[in-house]
């Protein structure tokens, strides 16, 4: 039910003690992860509909059904906003809502795997103006630390396409965690607590069940 949401129970009280030793492992060598045929159709649809448009990029990562994807184009009119997804069902909801905004013209929403995306535009030189990560991503046991965008061997990607930063969570050890790999990548990055704005399902959910929220931000 709305408003009745779980805190995110782990055994971390503070960043994962190897995150350091992973991320550094990461910048020194390169994610051979093998990239699906969808993935380069998506990646090549994007890549022709990003020519076209002549204005900087912002990417929405993982933006479930779009709802934060038209919020940022409204934020960002000079942009043109793309919000990723791998899932079907969850993206035809956002293509239904993108359709009756009448109001917005500078959205995209993009059926991929993320990794594989991240991959395939820092490869094609792909840069973004700003990239916004805000949906949850925990994996709270420690051993998971790696399945975490911070320790996963997709960061130097991530960084490598460019932009700002921003990210939101509902779990203080998950915001340290990003500030810390973004401080051993040589990125500045602050920590703070999250005023809730709406932007996604996810914040309003938290906010309404009383969590703390935490957003970090990079330059």
């Amino acid at each position: 039910m709305f408003g009745n949401s779980r805190e995110v129970a782990s055994s971390q009280r503070q960043a994962h003690p190897r995150l350091v030793e992973i991320v550094g492992r990461h910048l020194r060598e390169p994610f051979r992860k093998p990239i699906s045929d969808a993935s380069r159709a998506a990646f090549d649809a994007l890549a022709a509909r990003v020519e076209d448009a002549s204005r900087p990029l912002v990417l929405d990562a993982g933006c479930g059904t779009g709802a934060s994807t038209l919020a940022l184009a409204r934020r960002h009119r000079e942009a043109f906003v793309v919000g990723v997804d791998k899932s079907r069902a969850r993206l035809e909801v956002g293509q239904r809502a993108l359709a009756c905004a009448d109001d917005v013209a500078n959205a995209l929403l993009l059926r991929c795997d993320l990794v594989d995306l991240w991959l395939l535009a820092a490869r094609a030189g792909m840069r973004f103006e700003r990239q916004y990560l805000l949906y949850p991503n925990p994996w709270p046991k420690p051993e998971y630390v790696m399945r975490r965008w911070p320790g996963h061997p997709v960061l130097p990607a991530i960084l490598a396409c460019g932009g700002a930063l921003e990210l939101r969570t509902n779990w203080d050890v998950y915001a340290l965690e990003w500030a810390e790999a973004l401080r051993v990548a040589g990125r500045e990055a602050c920590v703070e607590l999250l005023i809730p704005d709406g932007l996604t399902p996810f914040e309003a959910k938290y906010a309404a069940s009383g969590h703390r929220l935490w957003r970090v931000e990079s330059p």
